[in-house]
């Protein structure tokens, strides 16, 4: 295949509506606006979320609490799922990623201390809880905070 042999999907290719054309452009007399309204008129616009005067959603819709731009999001393990690592395993966020333990993980992992751990692992996180870096740790492993 060649660059000149390519052509968009059938389909996804319009011309152009070229409005304020007259009448054999299909769109003459009043250019597709119809008949006379806010909407017909020039330099017409309203602004995005525009209800005609109604209250717009955005300000009916009671607000609640705060929600902090800068706080540090974490994506969470429990220490049950470690298990899936072989016995001596240097386990970071990557590996738990690769593993399918976290989808995402955001400003980093934090491991939960939900389960028991069964293998001496290394563990680099972000964060733990105090008791999952206890339990890392008498089951032989380290925790280790990057």
């Amino acid at each position: 295949m060649k660059l000149h042999e390519l052509s968009p999907a059938p389909g996804s290719v319009r011309d152009v509506k070229r409005i304020g054309r007259g009448h054999g452009s299909g769109q003459g007399k009043t250019a597709g606006k119809g008949h006379k309204g806010q909407k017909a008129r020039a330099g017409r616009g309203m602004q995005i979320g525009f209800e005609g005067g109604q209250m717009p959603l955005q300000r009916r819709v009671p607000k609640r609490g705060f929600n902090n731009i800068f706080a540090t999001k974490y994506a969470t393990v429990n220490i049950a799922a470690l298990n899936a690592f072989e016995d001596g395993a240097v386990v970071n966020a990557e590996a738990m990623k690769n593993a399918g333990l976290v989808k995402k993980t955001f400003d980093g992992v934090k491991v939960l201390a939900n389960g028991k751990l069964t293998k001496k692992l290394t563990v680099k996180a972000a964060a733990y809880s105090e008791a999952a870096k206890a339990k890392i740790e008498a089951a032989g492993g380290k925790a280790e905070v990057i």
